[in-house]
């Protein structure tokens, strides 16, 4: 196994669910996107030392080195929410379509899901598209099977909708900002939120420094919307998520790898993909596609990043556990109260953190 500079950073300690947790003032939660992406706030936090920078997204480019690799998710967000009612009874159906698992058969979340047993029929627009409700699934999950006729991208973009997290309220005046501006292949449910801060002009000036830029897919699903419920964390089942590494892409990160790069991570959904596919190849990078559901907490061995941008995350999600798996519990938590008292903007359209 190749060694990672930050496999001796290991924390031992069992941890709970609510040593993740903290208090959030509502105010805080970011509601609308920033007009200039990369005007948003960039906490600045090395992880060896806690030792914490208020700065700007676009002052990022002061901490890249030339040879680096620069790493990105380029999913796109589907316009995956869908309204319906039960022709048999006129009941009103939400659903969100989380994953195509093959042909006309999606995995998909639905409310209220207790009023949609196996055999449920909705339909979604005069007939346009009907679904039928093949299986039920855990927390409110249910797979279902479209008929339709046409194209059914085009029928979905007809009726869907772009799907925000619950906790924003205000509706978006334009889609495109829940989208990063190197987005490409549809599938997601959710957008992986540090990458909305890139802009095309800063990524220039990335690239112009001698920072290889890099992409890869992991289509976002379940684990962005359920909750970790168990306080035991070891019992939490993360959603498997399907991923993508091109072997041009694997080429370049083992060269710059081999020549002394840090590889930099955009968003948990780009740590994820990399750490998975370190884990399944002993530390090695390769080219792999597949489905992961990896959990990575405190006590995990990090094999392939080693720096990384990120938003603020939900108290007590997976996603703290992740970022504190790199840092320390202790030390993420102190710059969140930092964060917390300096007025950042949290979630997914808030600030960002670059934390190496």
């Amino acid at each position: 196994m190749q060694e990672n500079k930050r496999y001796h950073k290991v924390e031992d300690k069992h941890y709970q669910l609510s040593d993740f947790d903290y208090d959030l003032p509502h105010e805080l939660i970011a509601q609308t996107p920033l007009k200039e992406r990369d005007a948003s706030r960039l906490l600045v936090l090395n992880s060896e030392t806690g030792e914490m920078q208020d700065k700007h997204f676009y002052d990022i480019l002061d901490y890249f080195k030339p040879g680096d690799a620069l790493v990105m998710n380029d999913t796109r967000v589907m316009p995956a929410r869908l309204y319906g009612v039960k022709p048999e009874t006129g009941a009103h159906m939400e659903v969100l379509l989380l994953n195509n698992t093959s042909g006309d058969d999606w995995e998909t979340l639905m409310k209220p899901a207790r009023k949609a047993p196996v055999g449920t029929v909705i339909d979604f627009g005069d007939g346009l598209l009907k679904a039928t409700v093949t299986k039920e699934l855990e927390h409110g999950g249910r797979m279902i099977h479209f008929d339709y006729d046409g194209i059914f991208m085009e029928i979905l973009d007809k009726l869907g909708e772009t799907p925000l997290p619950p906790y924003i309220k205000e509706k978006l005046e334009d889609p495109e900002m829940y989208q990063t501006v190197y987005s490409k292949e549809l599938g997601s449910a959710a957008a992986p939120t540090a990458g909305l801060h890139w802009t095309k002009d800063l990524l220039k000036k990335v690239q112009e420094k001698g920072v290889k830029l890099v992409y890869l897919t992991l289509h976002v699903g379940l684990g962005t919307f359920r909750p970790v419920v168990e306080e035991n964390i070891e019992a939490h089942k993360m959603h498997s998520e399907f991923y993508r590494l091109t072997p041009e892409a694997a080429a370049t990160l083992n060269d710059v790898r081999d020549n002394g790069g840090r590889i930099i991570a955009t968003g948990t959904t780009s740590i994820r993909t990399l750490e998975a596919i370190g884990t399944k190849f002993d530390g090695a990078i390769k080219a792999d596609s597949g489905w992961t559901d990896i959990f990575i907490k405190p006590g995990y061995q990090w094999k392939v990043v080693d720096a990384f941008i990120t938003n603020f995350h939900l108290p007590k999600s997976t996603l703290v556990m992740l970022v504190a798996a790199f840092t320390g519990r202790d030390t993420i938590l102190n710059a969140y109260k930092h964060a917390i008292d300096e007025k950042y903007r949290f979630f997914s359209f808030g600030d960002a953190m670059f934390i190496y």
